[in-house]
């Protein structure tokens, strides 16, 4: 008797949790996990979009909002014993059939789909002139201030109309603006509709929630970063704000919506050909109560926004992804990288003597930060754009005005807490490298290969600069570097650095020799 007592008391337990649960469930509005597979930085191109919604193409649209989302909604469904067709609409144009799911939160184990379709011949021009091939139609051409209309058969709609009048003579109607069309043939949705056919031996109001996966929404990630240098003008501070932009083109509108992100590389098997494109990158941030909570959700980071927002389609929509963080230490770094070559798989030693031997003259521009709580940060950080302006200070240390300009941006990777974020705004202006092969030669039966390189860096400026020479060894990965005028610092398998301090108007060099073997 104990341990039926007990049995009955934890199924009550149980069921009590169920139905908090199933209570909680129904209370919520739409719930909207999105998925990015942009490149960081990247954006979506309004014109190519307009274009894609213009044309009806939803595919196109596939391709260029490179993203997806899964959706839960909640349906309230009045259900009779036994049989039921059940009709939903207002979801996604760009919805995935095989992801799409129906179950009963109020009669779970006693309500079943026994079939499920989703229907997608919506009403549009060409889906609409297609229903009236080799039917008579009238079709209006412009003409003057007035609209000219012609009559005949339509044969076809590809690259134009395409008419056959009553005489058997064909036209081509290329600039048609208007048209007069019987009644609206069988078969046409104005929306994208979900049809189950449901089956509940317990009839009334049921609760229902909808789960599928759809194509046309993604996100990403800008900062916004203000620049102020430091006195020694080789270090600063960044005031660092994000927002994160959202598109809807998923031909469905959530109101008052729970919006997740997901912020890591989540792996989907494709089809052989796929009309949506690849799936690759995804992002997120912030801990507030109204703002975008994160956590870790399997290897990934999922990020919830604190309060319910609403994401209409056909649009764009801006969140803060966290508040601004004010005054993180950095440092500003000139990076003179003669070659700026990746270094590639020749099959064999380079040997080929003016093959890398001549570089550039620009000076990179780098600014570094530290993405840790001892700075302000210690969040995951999601890939993006970052964008980075500077105060005009003008005269004696007072601004010449309020306004931030525009030294430069780049590309932020995923980046954990307490790494750190090199970012590369642009070149020197008063800081010029010049770089050049001053010997050469090759021992073929010894197999090495010597090679001398002269760097030259000049500094203009009047203040004291610091800048890194950097040198890839890119000719064979055996290498040995001897007599070396500065110290150096391997960074790499082929990668060497050497750091220079250059007075003001003072010019510094780097001369070395590399001995390859094989």
């Amino acid at each position: 008797m104990k341990t039926l007592r007990n049995r009955i008391a934890g199924g009550l337990a149980l069921s009590l949790l169920a139905g908090s649960a199933l209570a909680q469930d129904k209370a919520q509005g739409p719930v909207v996990t999105i998925y990015s597979t942009l490149n960081p930085g990247q954006g979506v191109p309004r014109d190519a979009l307009a274009q894609a919604r213009y044309s009806g193409g939803w595919s196109n649209i596939s391709n260029i909002v490179q993203g997806f989302a899964t959706v839960r909604q909640y349906v309230t469904l009045d259900l009779k014993n036994g049989l039921n067709d059940v009709r939903v609409t207002d979801v996604a144009a760009l919805i995935e059939p095989t992801t799409v799911s129906f179950q009963s939160l109020t009669a779970p184990n006693t309500t079943r789909v026994l079939e499920q379709n989703f229907q997608f011949d919506l009403i549009g021009r060409e889906k609409l002139l297609e229903k009236y091939v080799d039917r008579e139609i009238k079709v209006g051409s412009p003409a003057g201030d007035s609209v000219s209309f012609t009559s005949g058969t339509l044969l076809s709609t590809a690259g134009g109309i395409v008419l056959r009048d009553k005489g058997g003579q064909i036209q081509i109607v290329g600039n048609a603006t208007s048209f007069e069309l019987p009644t609206l043939p069988q078969g046409l949705l104005t929306r994208p509709t979900l049809l189950w056919q449901v089956e509940t031996q317990q009839p009334g109001t049921h609760t229902a929630r909808i789960t599928y996966e759809t194509e046309g929404m993604t996100w990403w990630a800008d900062y916004n970063a203000l620049f102020a240098p430091g006195k020694d003008n080789n270090s600063g501070t960044l005031d660092l704000s994000a927002w994160v932009s959202i598109v809807n083109q998923s031909g469905a509108s959530y109101p008052e919506a729970t919006l997740k992100l997901i912020a890591g590389r989540v792996n989907r098997i494709q089809p052989q050909q796929n009309a949506y494109g690849g799936r690759r990158e995804l992002s997120a941030m912030a801990d507030r109560a109204d703002g975008f909570e994160q956590k870790a959700f399997f290897e990934y980071h999922l990020y919830t926004l604190g309060r319910a927002t609403t994401l209409p389609d056909n649009s764009t929509k801006q969140i803060e992804l966290f508040p601004a963080v004010l005054k993180i230490p950095c440092e500003k770094t000139l990076v003179y990288d003669g070659l700026a070559m990746e270094i590639g798989d020749w099959g064999g030693p380079m040997t080929d003597q003016g093959f890398g031997s001549q570089g550039r003259t620009t000076v990179d521009v780098y600014l570094r930060f530290q993405n840790s709580k001892a700075s302000g940060l210690g969040i995951p950080m999601p890939a993006g754009r970052v964008r980075v302006s500077q105060v005009d200070a003008g005269k004696n240390g007072q601004p010449a005005d309020a306004i931030a300009e525009f030294i430069g941006e780049d590309v932020l990777k995923h980046t954990p807490k307490d790494e750190s974020v090199l970012l590369k705004l642009g070149a020197a202006f008063d800081v010029v490298g010049e770089r050049k092969q001053v010997d050469f030669k090759v021992d073929s039966n010894r197999r090495t290969m010597e090679e001398t390189i002269e760097i030259s860096v000049r500094n203009h400026k009047d203040i004291k600069t610091n800048v890194i020479v950097r040198e890839r060894l890119y000719r064979w990965a055996n290498w040995e570097i001897s007599g070396a005028t500065e110290k150096y610092e391997k960074t790499d398998s082929r990668t060497i650095q050497f750091p220079l301090t250059l007075e003001p108007g003072k010019e510094g060099k780097v001369r070395y020799t590399v001995k390859y073997s094989w």
